[in-house]
């Protein structure tokens, strides 16, 4: 039996990193760039803000947020540089960058995340 390829999976983490970077991430530049700072909506109080980054889901769903196109990424820089700049042979060094930094990156999203409660009031602590 022949080695099974990874290549599906990895397929899939672009395909969902695409769909979120295309559909929720202009959303979020929107509200967090736009709307809150300009003053055309008002920005959630402060005590509103940690109980919902508190909630269980809302961490799910900034966590996917983070992730899903750091894989996007990955993928897309992968084959833009066999592709583009034709270096196959540094095929896995390359795999090793990009994947690598792909789940770094999910990594300190996910610890981050996980200590919101206790980093959240430093951070707002350092706001202008």
């Amino acid at each position: 039996m022949g080695k099974r390829s990874n290549e599906p999976f990895l397929w899939g983490l672009f395909s969902a990193g695409g769909v979120v970077a295309a559909l929720l991430m202009p959303i979020h530049l929107l509200l967090f760039g736009l709307a809150f700072p300009l003053g055309w909506l008002d920005p959630p109080a402060y005590e509103r803000a940690l109980a919902v980054a508190r909630h269980p889901l809302a961490r799910i769903y900034l966590f996917v947020f983070c992730a899903a196109p750091l894989f996007h990424w990955a993928h897309r820089f992968r084959f833009t540089l066999y592709d583009g700049l034709q270096i196959k042979h540094l095929n896995d060094l390359i795999f090793v960058f990009c994947y690598g930094g792909a789940i770094g990156g999910t990594v300190l999203a996910g610890y981050l995340l996980w200590t919101l409660s206790e980093l959240l009031p430093w951070l707002l602590a350092w706001q202008i």
